[in-house]
């Protein structure tokens, strides 16, 4: 049984419910919060977890925070608008990323290149729709010509992928070192009982 396995549902989902509460405040993050881990949580999420219960969980989650970060912590309400229901298949897509790449998951380094690539269409499909979404449906924008868009793009997209890849790095090495050390404790205790 490696390490995973061990920790799995329960920590798991514990542990990412936590992180999207300590980070959802703030999307970039400031001098003294990290970066929103939205992206990352549901992109884990599928690796880890897979059911659609938790994908809808996670989702519900997302929604309660905001909902207290502008009800009662004084957040703005600028991004709340006819858009905000395509964070559903934002969230989705990186959801749907992280499940094909852990159906195709192997202990090699190949692997990793997978995941760092579904990541990257992932994360690619889901600033596609939430920024485009937003662009086209909030109401903020009536008179944004492409030329303007692109360079909107330009500024956000940089943040919105390296923020997550950064996450989603953490994460795999936390399950490469909590792997090795599985495996280093059942090597151990096999040769011990020799």
């Amino acid at each position: 049984m490696n390490a995973i396995s061990i920790l799995k549902t329960p920590l798991i989902i514990a542990v990412l419910l936590v992180v999207m509460a300590a980070t959802r405040f703030h999307h970039f993050g400031s001098a003294i919060s990290l970066p929103d881990a939205s992206l990352a949580i549901f992109f884990l999420a599928g690796f880890y977890l897979r059911s659609p219960l938790v994908l809808a969980g996670f989702l519900a989650e997302a929604a309660l925070i905001d909902y207290v970060a502008i009800t009662y912590v004084g957040v703005s309400d600028w991004c709340i608008s006819p858009a905000y229901l395509f964070l559903i298949p934002t969230y989705a897509s990186l959801w749907f990323a992280g499940r094909w790449v852990a159906a195709r998951q192997r202990q090699t380094w190949r692997t990793l290149a997978l995941l760092f690539a579904a990541l990257a269409v992932g994360v690619t499909v889901a600033f596609l729709i939430s920024n485009g979404s937003f662009y086209l449906l909030s109401g903020h924008f009536p008179d944004l010509s492409w030329a303007q868009y692109a360079a909107r793009v330009a500024k956000y997209f940089p943040p919105y992928a390296l923020n997550t890849f950064f996450y989603v790095l953490f994460a795999a090495t936390v399950h490469v070192l909590l792997t090795t050390a599985a495996r280093t404790s059942q090597n151990t205790t096999g040769t011990r009982g020799s």
